[in-house]
């Protein structure tokens, strides 16, 4: 990605971010164009999204289906964006049809929003939509996904019951403190061999979506191929107060 006098502020934060992504794929001696940049941009106008999109960059997510579903029509449509956030039952149809350039839902975390998805592409006859089942490797209450050992029944429910799901991989969030970071995203490398061995599949075939804007480095260190990086990128959130 060439530097460019008129980038601003975002394009050269993810230019730093790439260039941190190739480091630390060269310690890992790992390719780094076997991973990807996911620009986490909840809560950003649609003008920063578009700033960092005109220096290259195609790959988006959001965290909530009413933002994702106001920005996509307002940017072009070879984006690919990831819905990273936790996906309620009644907002599967809103997001899928609200969406057509969805590449990926990364946190399908139990049996139910799988047969939901499932049902409403079958519906709307969508091409199958690819997905990451999200497990919740630090056994913390506050965070969705499956528990380690619940995650290959997951797993080979969307691959033999979810003909319009594509299995991709595994999505874990590591700890907020980050203390137990190598512990949480090596439990979700432990899940990805077992499925992998249980499906018969390589595990360059199974995607690790692990990685966010304090510890991405770390991550593709330990195999992830997919990282999340939002306010490194766009600069801290500001959330609307509540009244």
């Amino acid at each position: 990605m060439a530097a460019s006098a008129m980038d601003g502020v975002a394009a050269t934060a993810l230019r730093s971010v790439l260039q941190r992504v190739k480091q630390a794929a060269e310690r890992s001696s790992r390719a780094s164009d076997r991973i990807r940049v996911v620009a986490v941009s909840k809560t950003k106008p649609v003008s920063l999204l578009r700033e960092v999109y005109d220096s290259g960059h195609r790959c988006f997510g959001e965290n909530y289906v009413q933002e994702i579903v106001e920005k996509a029509p307002q940017l072009p449509e070879d984006i690919e964006w990831h819905f990273i956030g936790n996906l309620q039952s009644n907002k599967v149809k809103p997001l899928l049809t609200g969406v057509p350039n969805l590449a990926m839902v990364e946190t399908v975390d139990d049996e139910k929003i799988a047969n939901n998805l499932d049902r409403v592409i079958g519906n709307i006859g969508r091409k199958p939509l690819k997905v990451l089942v999200q497990v919740n490797t630090s056994g913390e209450t506050s965070k969705f996904g499956v528990d380690p050992d619940g995650c290959l029944a997951l797993v080979k429910h969307v691959t033999s019951n979810c003909p319009n799901l594509e299995f991709c991989g595994l999505m874990t969030i590591g700890m907020p403190d980050y203390t137990s970071t190598p512990e949480n995203f090596k439990t979700l490398a432990n899940c990805r061999t077992e499925v992998c061995n249980a499906l018969e599949i390589p595990e360059e075939q199974c995607e690790l979506s692990m990685g966010m804007s304090g510890d991405f480095e770390l991550a593709i260190e330990m195999g992830s191929t997919n990282v999340r990086v939002g306010s490194t990128i766009f600069g801290a959130r500001k959330y609307p107060k509540k009244q």
